[in-house]
C-alpha cells in the first residue's frame, strides 16, 4: 500500500531521516507497519532536531515540501496566494499517485487537502481531527470548513474521521477515537503517596497562550498562600516563557514554581510517576495527552471544560473539571488535599480509565482501518 500523509506539521532532515514532533510520530510509526509506502506531504525546515523531536520509521519514505503559510495578516495573506498553486499541485499529484489518503488535521495544508481530496471519491481515506470537534465550540472559520467538508458525505466518500468523543448528529463518516502513548507492558498498579511531604503539580505542553500555563501557576501560588506544601513543574516551552519568568520573579515564586523546558519521553514519564496532580487549564483541546498520560501514572487530573475532557474525567469522578474561576478552583483543589482517601481514590480510578487506551489498542484499531 502507498500511504500518503498531508501534514501541517513542520519537518526536519538529519542524515537522511526525517523528524517531526514525538507525539505525533510516534502515533505514525504505528501507522507505517501496515504500509509499504509513505508519501509525505508537509513543511520542512532547516533546523536541528531537538529533545521532543523523534524520527520517522519506515524504509521507503517519499518526502515533498510544500511552503509554510497563514492567512494571520495583510502581508500573509499577499504572500500565502501565490503559494497556494504550489500546494494545491503537489497534494493533487501526490494522492493521485496514493492507494491511502490521510489527513492531518485542523491545519492549513490540512485544509487544502480537504478541499483536493473531494476530486478523488474512489480512494480510501482517513483523516486524524486533533483539535475540538464539539459543533457548539468557538473556533476560526478554517477549522469550521474543514469539519463541514469531512462530516459531509456528499463532498467526502470512503472516509472514516477519527475524532475525539462522541458528538450527536454526525454522518457516517465520524468515528469515536483515542490516542495513546504507553504500551501494555507498561501499565502497573500504581499508588501514589500522600501529602506528608511537598504536594506535587506538573504542566506538560506549549507554554502558549491557549494551554494558559500561568493560570496553573496562579492555581498554586493560591494553594501555597494558603498554607498548602506545594510545588508546581512546567514542561515545555513557548513564547508565554517570558511572560512566566516575569511573574515568577515578581512574585518570588523561585521555590514554587519551575520551568523545566523541553525534555525527552522518559524524563516526562518519570515526572508523571512523582507528581500528586496534572493541571491542564487549556482553551482548546482534542484528547490531551498531557492529562491521558497524567492518568495513566495516576496523577489526578485538574482540566478545564473543552472538547472531550469532561468524558475523560468522568465528569468529576476521576478529577476535578477547572471553573476557570481562580477562587472556586483553589477551593475544590484544596477541598481535595485536605481529603486524602477522596484523593487516592481518584488517583487509582484515573490510572484504571487511562490504561485502558494503550498503544496495543490503539494499534489494532489502526490495522482494521488500513488492512481490508
Amino acid at each position: 500500500m502507498k500511504f500518503l500523509i498531508i501534514t501541517h506539521v513542520e519537518h526536519l532532515k538529519e542524515a537522511d531521516q526525517y523528524f517531526g514532533y514525538a507525539p505525533y510520530v510516534r502515533e505514525m510509526n504505528i501507522w507505517f507497519k501496515y504500509t509499504d509506502e509513505v508519501i509525505i506531504v508537509g513543511p520542512l525546515l532547516k533546523k536541528k532536531p531537538t529533545a521532543i523531536d523523534l524520527a520517522y520509521q519506515h524504509q521507503k519514505i517519499d518526502f515533498r515540501i510544500v511552503p509554510n503559510f497563514s492567512f494571520t495578516s495583510f502581508s500573509n495573506n499577499l504572500i500565502s496566494i501565490f503559494k497556494l498553486p504550489i500546494i494545491f499541485c503537489r497534494i493533487f499529484w501526490a494522492m493521485k499517485q496514493a492507494d491511502h489518503i490521510h489527513l492531518r488535521c485542523p491545519g492549513n495544508v490540512g485544509l487544502i487537502g480537504c478541499i483536493v481530496q473531494i476530486l478523488f471519491p474512489g480512494k480510501q481515506k482517513t483523516a486524524k481531527y486533533a483539535g475540538n470537534w464539539d459543533p457548539n465550540s468557538k473556533q476560526p472559520w478554517t477549522y469550521k470548513l474543514q469539519k463541514y467538508i469531512l462530516n459531509n458525505t456528499f463532498l467526502t466518500r470512503k472516509m472514516q474521521v477519527l475524532v475525539y468523543g462522541e458528538w450527536k448528529n454526525q454522518s457516517k463518516n465520524i468515528k469515536p477515537f483515542f490516542t495513546a502513548t504507553y504500551a501494555e507492558t507498561e501499565k502497573e498498579v500504581f499508588q501514589k503517596t500522600g501529602f506528608n511531604s511537598v504536594i506535587k503539580f506538573i504542566f506538560v505542553g506549549s507554554l502558549v497562550v491557549g494551554k494558559n500555563p500561568l493560570y496553573a501557576v496562579k492555581l498554586v501560588e493560591q494553594l501555597v498562600i494558603k498554607g498548602k506544601n506545594a510545588i508546581l513543574n512546567l514542561y515545555g516551552e513557548g513564547i508565554q516563557r517570558v511572560v512566566l519568568e516575569q511573574y515568577i520573579k515578581e512574585n518570588q515564586l523561585e521555590n514554587i514554581i519551575f520551568l523545566k523546558g523541553n525534555h525527552d519521553h522518559e524524563t516526562i514519564k518519570k515526572a508523571y510517576q512523582e507528581s500528586h496532580f496534572v493541571v491542564l487549564p487549556s482553551k482548546s483541546e482534542g484528547w490531551p495527552k498531557a492529562i491521558a498520560e497524567g492518568m495513566f501514572w495516576g496523577c489526578v487530573p485538574l482540566a478545564s471544560k473543552v472538547s472531550c475532557v469532561p468524558f475523560m474525567l468522568d465528569y468529576g469522578n476521576r478529577g476535578i473539571l477547572l471553573e476557570m474561576n481562580l477562587e472556586k478552583d483553589v477551593a475544590q483543589t484544596e477541598n481535595l488535599i485536605s481529603n486524602q482517601s477522596m484523593y487516592l481514590d481518584k488517583s487509582e480510578t484515573a490510572s484504571s480509565w487511562s490504561q485502558l487506551y494503550t498503544t496495543d489498542i490503539f494499534e489494532t484499531e489502526i490495522k482494521n482501518l488500513l488492512v481490508k
